[in-house]
């Protein structure tokens, strides 16, 4: 069985954006990661929660280097 690459809260960057790890999950000998967008400004109605979760796959996700 294989680790997984990224660890929970980390803030990792994929086509479209960047985010954070949510959670992860071994599937099909893959992992596979909810990510959380990172939030724009607050709209004047205010916000309900996360704008955007991802699934995305191991392969599809890079660390961040900020």
């Amino acid at each position: 069985m294989t680790h997984p690459k990224f660890s929970r809260n980390q803030l990792v960057r994929f086509v479209g954006g960047t985010g954070v790890i949510v959670s992860y999950y071994l599937n099909s000998n893959t992992w596979t990661y909810t990510v959380e967008m990172e939030m724009g400004p607050e709209p004047s109605m205010g916000r309900v929660g996360a704008e955007t979760m991802l699934l995305l796959h191991e392969i599809e996700i890079k660390e961040a280097m900020y």
